[in-house]
């Protein structure tokens, strides 16, 4: 198969996906908007993305993706377990929203080649996102930080929670400096993304995006070491910052890391430790620990469930944890074997982040922003097509008459 560029038109679909993972549940906005209004746009921008992505992709022409295929397998595995309707009719729509979101990432793989051209699509896309929230916080500061989250920032004009924003501001900052460190974008620009992303990012208190930040650059920024002088220099200096930051300003940031939590609180990550408890005791038949109750709001007892892995336990049970984690070994093994490059640097950090986030934040089961971030490692990590031999026209061979074939003989 010849190596193609991705039309514009891809870019459009790869937005589209964003906007539908953003959610529909979130802060009170400014204008109030009805939660049917919020789902109808995120899901007709599913079907949007679905409908294009087929559109530029008609001989439905694919690449083979261990990643997408494990998705598939998960597809699979949620299709059975919501059969049952204990989860409600909502369990077989979500499936059918998996099934368009895995479908449109089978039609985006045909342009997955390990070039950055996704990534690009990816900070573009959050960073616009990021805007509305500080526009949000321009127009109606008291509704951007809200007493109701405790004063960190949210949504005001759409409905984001402050781990949504925090992601998406860790994200970014992330891939622009390992963009910036490559040379593959200029000073001036990468500070347009990164100073306002620090600054909402700051605002949302989000120790977990926070954390995912800083151990996936490290990890990223090291897997460059050996053959970059440029993250030689900003790993030498991102030590010294840090190792002051942490002598002279270790009060202060014990304070912004707590939140005004007790310790008590702190210890049992803000409640979750209570709901994961609670779910784990719950009595189960063999079929729900195999398969799972099928998919949900990834809640329990009315409270959220705020981890990867034991939202996929209830919901696609252990089948599901097997495939989650066999998605996330692939992509961390295929990282691994890869020589050292740009793309397998921010394909480390997105993954790296990802495994991170599972831990207090769930969406490894269901569409979300973690399997696109996810799928934009697995388009970092394939091998470049290999281009098929120029054609030649065929020259007609020149009939010969037998008489003139018998006088050139003699």
């Amino acid at each position: 198969m010849r190596a193609d560029h991705p039309p514009k038109i891809a870019g459009t679909v790869w937005g589209l996906l964003i906007l539908n993972t953003l959610g529909s549940a979130g802060a009170k906005t400014i204008i109030p908007l009805p939660r049917s209004l919020i789902q109808m746009v995120t899901m007709g921008a599913l079907v949007a993305a679905f409908t294009l992505a087929l559109a530029v992709n008609l001989r439905l022409r694919i690449r083979a993706s261990a990643y997408v295929f494990l998705l598939t397998l998960l597809l699979v595995t949620s299709v059975i377990s919501s059969a049952h309707l204990e989860s409600g009719f909502g369990a077989l729509f979500r499936c059918f929203r998996l099934a368009l979101f895995v479908g449109t990432l089978w039609l985006l793989s045909r342009w997955w080649d390990g070039s950055l051209t996704f990534v690009r699509h990816h900070i573009r896309m959050y960073f616009a996102v990021l805007g509305s929230v500080a526009a949000g916080l321009v127009v109606s500061p008291g509704a951007a930080l809200p007493d109701l989250y405790g004063g960190r920032l949210v949504g005001a004009l759409w409905p984001l929670t402050p781990p949504q924003i925090g992601q998406y501001a860790a994200v970014i900052i992330g891939l622009t400096v390992l963009l910036l460190l490559a040379r593959r974008t200029d000073r001036a620009g990468a500070a347009v993304v990164i100073v306002p992303s620090l600054v909402l990012l700051a605002l949302t208190h989000t120790r977990t995006a926070t954390l995912g930040l800083v151990i996936g650059l490290a990890l990223a920024i090291g897997s460059l070491l050996l053959t970059s002088a440029a993250a030689r220099r900003f790993f030498t200096w991102a030590v010294l910052s840090v190792t002051v930051a942490a002598v002279g300003f270790a009060s202060a940031l014990q304070a912004w890391f707590l939140r005004g939590q007790s310790q008590e609180n702190f210890s049992n990550l803000t409640g979750r430790a209570k709901v994961w408890d609670a779910l784990l005791a719950a009595p189960r038949s063999a079929s729900e620990q195999v398969f799972g109750v099928g998919l949900g709001d990834k809640s329990f007892g009315g409270l959220p469930i705020d981890n990867s892995w034991l939202a996929v336990y209830n919901e696609q049970g252990l089948i599901g944890i097997a495939l989650v984690a066999a998605i996330i070994i692939v992509l961390g093994g295929v990282a691994l074997l890869r020589p050292p490059s740009l793309p397998r640097a921010c394909a480390i950090f997105l993954i790296s982040y990802c495994a991170i986030a599972s831990y207090t934040e769930a969406g490894l089961g269901d569409a979300s922003p973690y399997l696109l971030h996810l799928a934009l490692a697995a388009s970092l990590l394939a091998s470049p097509a290999a281009a098929a031999p120029l054609w030649t026209p065929e020259v007609p061979r020149r009939h010969i008459p037998s008489w003139a074939q018998r006088s050139e003989v003699t």
